[in-house]
């Protein structure tokens, strides 16, 4: 059965910077593209970042510059390095396995002005 289980997130001044994770088991993480996505109270889940078995990457216009997805096949983990933060980032934000019906739990990311 895969699982997804994100951390990191909190609460963080405009400005700050915070380092998400999420850690998969049950499925072979190297050869899968994953994600993460957020939702913010009242809007609909949107994508934020993905990167693909080979490192490739894509990004939302609004965190290009901003966030960095990364990940490490040998701990089955993906990462979001977010910098700059701004209350409008604040949402709960979800890893995903592309294309799947594997989400995680969410974790919560609040950004104070």
């Amino acid at each position: 059965q895969v699982q997804l289980v994100e951390s990191g997130g909190g609460l963080v001044q405009a400005g700050g910077s915070l380092r998400l994770s999420c850690a998969a088991s049950g499925t072979i993480f190297s050869i899968t593209t994953m994600a993460w996505y957020r939702q913010a109270p009242g809007k609909q889940r949107e994508l934020v970042a993905q990167i693909s078995s080979g490192g490739m990457t894509k990004y939302a216009d609004s965190v290009k510059g901003r966030f960095t997805i990364s990940r490490d096949n040998t701990k089955s983990t993906m990462y979001l390095q977010m910098n700059s933060l701004k209350p409008e980032d604040t949402a709960v934000y979800y890893c995903n396995l592309i294309g799947s019906i594997y989400w995680g739990q969410g974790t919560q990311v609040t950004v104070s002005s």
